[in-house]
């Protein structure tokens, strides 16, 4: 009996050791598990507070990268691009919107886009080199002129020939010829500085129309409204975008009119233009009515005070009087919004279309009050005569002159330098 109560006793204890032991084992797991489910919060709330504030950085090299990246879309001003994906991209960049600003004037500052504005001889020759070489205008008359020749009937219609065949034109080039014999006595029709200095001359005076030499926009009126127009594939978009530059680089305020509504990518040029420069941009939908878009943006340069207003428009067929007077009609909203406006009427001409462009030249005179000529792609072409015929069958002065893609390569007209880039001896510069 006492050898029973004792097992029992011992399997009591035994029992109650082992309970005892099982629930110290739950309760110090179960405080571990719980401590490290509570450290684990703890943790990633530390490092949730301390992301937005200590970002990862990139090794230095990929910065380098990335920003070299950037700055190569950002000089890109593309002839079309993904609509959707436009605004996306802006607004993922909206911090660093105004740094660009600011990029573009250090690139384009006001003492540098007066340079621009009255380039140096130099600079307008490089422009013109396909004109100069032996196969351009200036070497092949430099080539008739050296040879110490009296200018007889022969040699007057080899002349006329080289002029011809650089886009002067029939008429201008008879006009030149005549000028120069009536100009020199008979002795120095065979001194070769004389003749050049006779042509040269005949050139600059064909170039000034009514005492105007070129010259870009003055703003006596704010703001001031120029309408670009032409046939597609001129310039006139690129144009408008350097133009813009050199305005907001020399402190205008500008605003930006697309109203080349029948080509989407012209619109989105337009943008991205504005964009880069720091200008407000007024477009509507597709296909919208171009005078309601510049009608707008009128306004809106008004509510904004701002100092000019350059309007694109569509690349008319000039063979179209439909288009012509759709023309007239854009022109006439310019006018209800702003008594006055158009101020400019530009004429924007490639000029390697060479006689071609002198006749779409005529048919805007025509329908249009044209201001001012903008002749583009002048580096392209070894027919620069093109300007001179240009300018004395139109009457009409040349404003700006195109040699290159960057903003910097639209260049004010000035008749005198471009005459000596074109015709100049450099040995005599």
């Amino acid at each position: 009996m006492i050898v029973s109560r004792a097992s029992v006793q011992t399997e009591t204890i035994l029992l109650v050791a082992i309970i005892v032991v099982a629930l110290i084992y739950f309760l110090f797991f179960r405080n571990r598990a719980s401590g490290e489910q509570a450290g684990g919060e703890r943790g990633a709330q530390r490092i949730g507070e301390r992301r937005p504030t200590a970002p990862q950085r990139p090794p230095e090299s990929a910065q380098r990268g990335a920003r070299s990246a950037t700055a190569e879309a950002d000089e890109l001003v593309p002839e079309s691009i993904d609509v959707e994906e436009q605004p996306a991209r802006r607004v993922s960049q909206a911090p660093a919107a105004q740094p660009a600003r600011a990029d573009v004037a250090k690139r384009a500052p006001a003492a540098d886009v007066a340079v621009s504005r009255a380039p140096d001889v130099q600079t307008l020759r490089r422009g013109l080199g396909r004109s100069r070489d032996s196969g351009g205008m200036f070497g092949r008359l430099k080539a008739l002129f050296g040879a110490g020749q009296q200018i007889d009937p022969s040699l007057a219609q080899h002349i006329e020939e080289v002029l011809l065949t650089s886009d002067v034109g029939s008429a201008t080039a008879q006009v030149l010829l005549a000028r120069i014999r009536d100009g020199l006595d008979r002795g120095e029709l065979t001194n070769a500085d004389a003749v050049w200095r006779a042509l040269r001359q005949e050139a600059v005076r064909t170039l000034n129309i009514d005492g105007r030499a070129g010259g870009g926009i003055v703003v006596r009126h704010k703001p001031t409204v120029v309408l670009f127009v032409g046939v597609n594939g001129a310039g006139k978009t690129t144009t408008i975008g350097k133009l813009a530059t050199q305005l907001r680089a020399s402190g205008k305020k500008c605003v930006l009119a697309a109203g080349d509504t029948f080509r989407a990518a012209a619109v989105q040029q337009l943008v991205i233009w504005g964009k880069r420069v720091g200008c407000e941009v007024v477009h509507g939908k597709d296909g919208a009515d171009p005078g309601s878009v510049l009608f707008e943006a009128i306004k809106k340069a008004e509510a904004l005070e701002a100092d000019v207003v350059l309007a694109d428009t569509a690349g008319r067929l000039h063979t179209k009087a439909n288009l012509m007077n759709e023309m007239q009609k854009i022109a006439r909203s310019a006018s209800k919004a702003l008594p006055g406006a158009p101020h400019e009427t530009f004429l924007v001409i490639d000029a390697t279309n060479g006689q071609n462009a002198l006749a779409q030249a005529r048919e805007f005179k025509e329908a249009l009050e044209i201001s001012g000529i903008v002749l583009t792609k002048l580096d392209g072409t070894a027919k620069g005569g093109v300007v001179l015929g240009i300018s004395d069958s139109l009457k009409v002065p040349v404003r700006f002159v195109g040699m290159g893609e960057g903003p910097d390569d639209l260049h004010e007209f000035s008749p005198e330098r471009f005459v000596d880039a074109l015709l100049g001896d450099e040995r005599a510069a």
